[in-house]
């Protein structure tokens, strides 16, 4: 049976997966509708994830 592959990125923390956002800036244009202002996360991008943390291996020496 196959195993799953483990994952290689996990969720922004900053942004929690939420990337990108709208701001409603408080203003309308002529036909109504509203200007709103697109934001990125800018730890990761845009993307929503990061990539894991590395191991590194340290040897002890005896």
């Amino acid at each position: 049976m196959a195993q799953p592959t483990p994952a290689r990125t996990r969720r922004c923390p900053d942004c929690d997966g939420f990337a990108v956002v709208a701001i409603d800036t408080g203003i309308r244009h002529a036909d109504g509708s509203r200007a709103t202002l697109r934001v990125t996360c800018q730890p990761c991008k845009g993307t929503g994830t990061v990539p894991l943390p590395t191991r590194r291996v340290v040897s002890v020496g005896r």
